[in-house]
This record gives structure tokens, sequence and C-alpha cells, in this order.
């Protein structure tokens, strides 16, 4: 009975992880930018980015404590995200800011694109421990 409680705990903890990452970069993001003029567009997300990168890291960190007992492989891809998080949100987001600012646009959208590509990583790790869990 535990243990399937436990596993309930993780499914749930794991979509809030996926859900919010999916939302906020597929939906926020692009909402943002379609319904703010463009500078205020911007603004916006730079400013709700650092408590994303938040939520993740939270998140993700709650999941892999709740999965730690059912499934290393999902206790070790969550902590991954987690762990990912933190740099991202530390180092890249103030490069990629910095580079905004000083109108350098190449090393922006070369910085900019890591980031993406790290978000949809996550996301779709995510997704593959949800799934894995999902079929315990």
């Amino acid at each position: 009975m535990l243990n399937h409680t436990l596993l309930i705990a993780a499914l749930l903890a794991t979509a809030l992880l996926f859900g919010g990452m999916l939302l906020f970069a597929g939906g926020f993001a692009a909402f943002a930018l379609k319904a703010l003029p463009p500078v205020e567009a911007r603004l916006l997300i730079r400013a709700a980015f650092p408590p994303f990168y938040a939520f993740v890291i939270l998140a993700a960190t709650l999941a892999a404590l709740l999965a730690w007992a059912l499934d290393a492989p999902s206790t070790l891809a969550l902590a991954l995200i987690a762990l990912t998080t933190f740099p991202t949100r530390q180092i890249l987001m103030p490069a990629i800011n910095s580079a905004a600012d000083s109108g350098q646009s190449r090393r922006f959208q070369i910085l900019h694109m890591l980031s993406v590509l790290i978000t949809l990583a996550h996301i779709g790790i995510a997704g593959l421990v949800l799934l894995r869990l999902a079929a315990q």
C-alpha cells in the first residue's frame, strides 16, 4: 500500500514538472510574445525565467525524492533535471541577458538556442520518466 501511494505521489510530482515546463515553454512564452509589444514581452519573459527555473529545480527534486524507493533510473533522470537546471538558471540565463543587453546578437542566438535545447531535453526526460513510472 505504501509503495502504491508513493508511486502515485511520484507520478503526480513528475506530471507537475512535465506539465509546468511544457506550459511555460510552449504556452506562456509564446503567448507573451504574441500578446504584448516586443519590449514588454521580453521584460516579462526575462522576469519570469528565474521563478520558472526555481520551480523546475524544486519539482524535479521532489519528484526524484518520491521516486527514490521505486525506480533508480527515474530518480537519476529527475535528479539530472534538477542539477542541470541550477547552472542554466545561475550561469546561462545571466549570459543570455548580458548578450541581449550588449547587442551581441550572434552570442545571444547561440546561448538562447542552448537554453531551448536544455528545456526541451528536460521536458523529454520528464515525459519518459512519466511513462516509466506509469508502467509500474
